[in-house]
């Protein structure tokens, strides 16, 4: 009978990737994917360290999960990603029901892990993905694509470059296989992940580094691709071939992500951004005019060290001018090891949740009017699996928005013409065009 493999993922949507490639790593070594911990044979938590006490959650599942190994010796437990990458020795000492703990880059050596146990946080020069098997077979029409990791850019707010490295890209020949895998499977929407995509510079078939719109050129031209979107980028490696692209590129979706953190430059100067406010706005300018019906989505921290009600405000009309179409925002939190970490001037909390209510009325205003403004428009809509409703269907926008309506379970897979009739609190209703 096959083991089983319970993979639980926190964070990021390169974790998402990170987990099924690791399933496709232990499916070599007979497990079966399980959606109970408690069916399990081998447990992973695939962890991230971005958000505030990500460790502390870590911990506390590790505790609900210690009673499955007290009545099973034989189980493994295993803590995997960033708060793995970070605390590996210190999560082993902590909870002796973790047999083992494995940063990002030695997924790849997971079997002697599980055999044997400890802690693996090396950054190998090895590509992991060259020694890893593909994912198992999709069923879902959107999947991920890796195609760079780690960042130079060392914001000072910023835990990844000490948990995933320095910026490596992947060679674009083993891309380009991996995608026509993907369409040859039934997948329609690929995403390209990093964690700073645009700085992408991996080895082409000709030799020579491509850039990241070169090498969403050559994904377009794979049969099956209907759609291409890539997340998270920096400001700073927004090239004039890739505004370009997005305005001859059918395939690549009218939506991105582009974080800009403040609206402050004394504030960017001290997270080492390295770019102004007006040279962001000028950057999207550059961008709407290449693309005009582009959605723009973006990252904001509030609060951070030194941050004066002046500072805020400029953050405040940055996100004005620019009228995100959707954007995450976050309370500053302190990670160790960063730059700001131990500077001074820390914003008090309640100052930090008044900010951010700000913040967020501003963006989510802008959010539902361009929601709502779908309402009467006819979209192509991918359409993904079924929804809570009898009989409906679930899809994405070229923006995004999640679309339900109802049509037949066949059309999963499909790019179909939906009419909108209604925006919802976090989604758009419509039917199926005639």
């Amino acid at each position: 009978m096959a083991k089983k493999l319970f993979v639980k993922t926190y964070g990021c949507q390169m974790n998402v990737y990170d987990s099924e490639r690791m399933h496709g790593v232990m499916a070599a070594e007979g497990y079966e994917a399980t959606d109970r911990a408690e069916d399990a044979d081998l447990i992973l938590l695939n962890t991230c360290h971005i958000r505030e006490k990500a460790a502390e959650k870590v911990y506390s599942e590790l505790g609900r999960l210690k009673p499955l190994k007290d009545a099973r010796p034989d189980l493994k437990i295993g803590v995997a990603g960033c708060v793995a990458q970070a605390e590996g020795q210190e999560i082993l000492r902590r909870q002796p029901a973790v047999d083992f703990a494995v940063g990002p880059q030695a997924y790849h050596r997971l079997p002697a892990l599980v055999a044997n146990g400890g802690v693996d946080t090396e950054f190998p020069v090895e590509d992991k993905f060259l020694h890893m098997p593909a994912a198992p077979r999709r069923r879902a029409p959107a999947a991920f694509l890796t195609v760079q990791e780690g960042c130079d850019k060392f914001c000072a707010f910023c835990v990844v470059p000490y948990t995933r490295g320095a910026e490596v890209s992947r060679p674009a020949a083993r891309l380009l296989a991996e995608a026509k895998a993907l369409a040859d499977q039934g997948v329609r929407e690929i995403t390209l992940l990093g964690q700073n995509v645009n700085a992408y510079h991996g080895e082409g078939p000709d030799g020579r580094d491509w850039t990241l719109a070169r090498l969403l050129r050559a994904l377009c031209e794979i049969e099956g691709i209907a759609r291409l979107r890539y997340t998270t980028s920096h400001p700073n490696d927004m090239g004039e071939d890739l505004i370009a692209a997005h305005g001859e590129l059918d395939k690549l979706m009218p939506y991105l992500h582009l974080p800009v953190q403040s609206g402050s430059d004394r504030v960017l100067k001290a997270m080492n951004r390295r770019h102004r406010a007006d040279e962001y706005l000028a950057l999207i300018e550059r961008i709407r005019a290449a693309r005009p019906d582009i959605a723009l989505s973006g990252d904001f921290i509030v609060g951070f060290p030194g941050e004066t009600e002046a500072d805020f405000v400029q953050t405040l009309a940055l996100a004005e001018a620019v009228g995100y179409g959707s954007a995450f925002t976050f309370k500053y939190s302190s990670r160790p090891g960063t730059p700001a970490a131990g500077a001074g001037a820390q914003v008090p909390e309640d100052v930090k949740d008044e900010r951010l209510a700000r913040l967020n009325a501003v963006i989510w205003r802008d959010q539902k009017a361009f929601q709502r403004s779908m309402v009467g428009r006819r979209l192509p809509v991918l359409v993904e699996k079924p929804g809570r409703m009898e009989g409906q269907m679930v899809g994405k926008s070229p923006w995004l928005h999640a679309v339900h309506f109802l049509a037949d379970p066949a059309t999963a897979g499909q790019v179909v013409e939906v009419d909108v009739i209604e925006s919802g609190p976090n989604s758009l209703s419509g039917r199926l065009a005639a």
